[in-house]
């Protein structure tokens, strides 16, 4: 696959999953962080592997890896709020119960390619972004339901978000789960936590609010809000390059929740203690 430099423990699942005769094929798949652009990447390289007629080379020129890049493909469609409308929708900032419908009659008929669709936002430069509760609503996404968790042979909804607490978790549950690490560079600011929260999985339990102390002490300088930023790219950063130690995805999206805390305005002793004591063990 052409990522598998860049993601080599998703492209090594999904080669082999996608190869497998043993196991059925993935046919509801979440991509979830902070880099949607790869994302949907991941998903059109899916997409291709499913419908390639020769080697699945990374540069095969087969029809259908031509059209699949160019985004011109029958069967792999994009359901955003601007992609793959029908012409009497009319709605310009979610994706539509007429799209629902849309998907279903398209899935009355047979086809002779594995059909992907790929569901995602945009904004209004036309840049991939993620779905949430705002743009895939709870009407549409429950109309989805029965075809997600019952899916046809030869078919592959994949689903694109920066966060899993953004979706219904109707949908989240039916879904195979995978967090995508970003691979642009950037500049993970955590200056303010090292030395008092670096490798914090090594910290004794019977420390947990000591930890929280520490952390509480940072608000004399910096905001709640900047605190948890510092200790989220410090995950991120290790996450680059170790992408397997898949309990800092968990931790992720606790400091997700925590954010969400402190722009309700919680108190920073209520949010630190109740972090320390879900990513200390």
């Amino acid at each position: 696959m052409l990522l598998s430099n860049k993601y080599p423990f998703l492209t090594d699942y999904f080669t082999l999953a996608l190869n497998s005769t043993e196991k059925p094929k993935p046919q509801c798949i979440m991509f979830y962080g902070n880099d949607l652009d790869a994302q949907y990447v991941l998903a059109k390289e899916i997409a291709r592997y499913l419908n390639c007629k020769e080697d699945k080379d990374d540069n095969c020129t087969c029809l259908n890896c031509k059209w699949i890049n160019e985004n011109s493909h029958p069967a792999v469609m994009t359901i955003s709020k601007f992609d793959n409308k029908p012409d009497d929708d009319d709605s310009k900032t979610v994706i539509s119960l007429k799209q629902s419908t849309l998907i279903k009659e398209t899935l009355m008929s047979a086809s002779e390619f594995h059909r992907v669709f790929i569901f995602c936002d945009r904004d209004d430069n036309g840049n991939i972004s993620g779905l949430n509760h705002t743009n895939f609503q709870e009407e549409t996404a429950n109309s989805l339901l029965k075809i997600i968790e019952e899916p046809q042979h030869g078919v592959t909804f994949i689903f694109l978000t920066r966060y899993l607490e953004d979706l219904l978790t109707t949908i989240v549950s039916r879904s195979q789960c995978f967090f995508v690490p970003s691979t642009v560079r950037t500049d993970y600011n955590y200056a303010p936590i090292i030395g008092i929260f670096d490798n914090y999985w090594d910290f004794e339990r019977k420390d947990v609010f000591d930890h929280s102390q520490n952390l509480q002490d940072l608000t004399k300088e910096y905001s709640t809000i900047e605190i948890l930023q510092c200790i989220q790219n410090y995950i991120l950063q290790i996450l680059k390059t170790n992408p397997k130690q898949t309990q800092l995805i968990e931790h992720i999206s606790i400091i997700e929740n925590c954010i969400k805390q402190a722009q309700l305005g919680i108190k920073p002793v209520n949010i630190f203690d109740d972090l320390c004591l879900k990513l200390i063990k």
